[in-house]
């Protein structure tokens, strides 16, 4: 096992781990030796290419001789530091909440794109809201706008509170036990729940894997994230329905609900919103190019647009 002191330069560390890494066939080593070496060093890149025969020091010789073997082991970076970026923001991470991907921007991406979203005073929804990544990036985008993140996992609300408190945006987030739209469903009953209470945009980006294959999936993510987010029960497909199926009746008129699926979901989860009452009006493909996040709204709204 690599070795690390206090009086190592910091260069030769950063060669030492990237080779370990390396070795033992971690995706991009380089990355993640240059990212751990600077977050136990607190350094940046310019100051590793200016001094690199700077001395590592005690604490970073600590930190990296026990980090080292949980990267070895799988555990991604971002569980090791304890914080992952997202939208250009930084959000801290617990065993109850899944790691945000770049993948998951396109879900953000897709919904400020909808005017729904620009509206005064408009209101968001965020069901499954983990760290609070993706509604708190929308807040961060919407200076106007209020919401509320909802989360079966206690474990999960506590973590996105303290995110939205770091971030500034607790005055206009709230975050509460719910599993998907159950507490919702009898507020959307009540006739002025549309003009008084409803939301302007609901977002998601709800498990999706079929169950029988999470023990497949890379180990860093069978391993690490969470598996109520992952289990998206025997097709991937279970909380579809149920979000879908409610959406209609929870959004405000024009408003619009928008979903993040699997790399091969599209065409269900467009029949499954379809079938609630809800109609196709935008897409956004991932960094790899995949179809990643669709937009929808109800048919009525969309009837109503089409008759204009």
């Amino acid at each position: 096992m690599t070795a690390f002191t206090a009086l190592m330069p910091i260069g030769d560390a950063l060669r030492q781990l990237r080779g370990a890494l390396r070795e033992a066939d971690i995706p991009d080593p380089g990355i993640d030796a240059r990212i751990l070496l600077e977050e136990a060093a607190q350094c940046d890149a310019t100051a590793l290419a200016r001094d690199p025969q700077a001395p590592l020091g005690a604490e970073a010789a600590r930190k990296l001789s026990s980090w080292l073997p949980r990267r070895l082991a799988g555990e991604p970076v971002g569980r090791i530091l304890g914080y992952r970026e997202f939208f250009g923001l930084r959000f801290d991470l617990a065993p109850a909440t899944l790691e945000p991907r770049a993948d998951t921007e396109a879900l953000v991406e897709l919904a400020l794109r909808q005017p729904a979203s620009r509206r005064p005073g408009a209101r968001f929804l965020d069901l499954g809201t983990g760290s609070g990544c993706i509604l708190l990036a929308l807040l961060h985008a919407c200076p106007d706008a209020r919401g509320v993140g909802a989360d079966r996992a206690l474990g999960a609300l506590v973590a996105a509170r303290a995110n939205a408190h770091a971030l500034g945006l607790s005055e206009r987030a709230a975050f509460v036990g719910a599993n998907w739209m159950d507490p919702f469903r009898e507020a959307a009953a009540d006739a002025a729940f549309e003009t008084d209470y409803g939301f302007d945009l609901i977002v998601s980006n709800p498990p999706y894997i079929p169950s029988a294959t999470i023990a497949t999936l890379d180990r860093e993510v069978a391993g690490f994230d969470p598996r109520l987010a992952l289990d998206g029960g025997a097709d991937g497909l279970d909380p579809y329905w149920a979000i879908c199926d409610a959406a209609s009746r929870l959004l405000r008129r024009g408003g619009v609900l928008a979903l993040e699926h699997g790399h091969d979901q599209e065409r269900e989860v467009r029949r499954i919103a379809e079938e609630a009452g809800l109609e196709f009006v935008d897409s956004m493909h991932d960094l790899g190019g995949i179809l990643r996040a669709q937009a929808f709204t109800p048919r009525s709204t969309a009837d109503d647009a089409a008759s204009d």
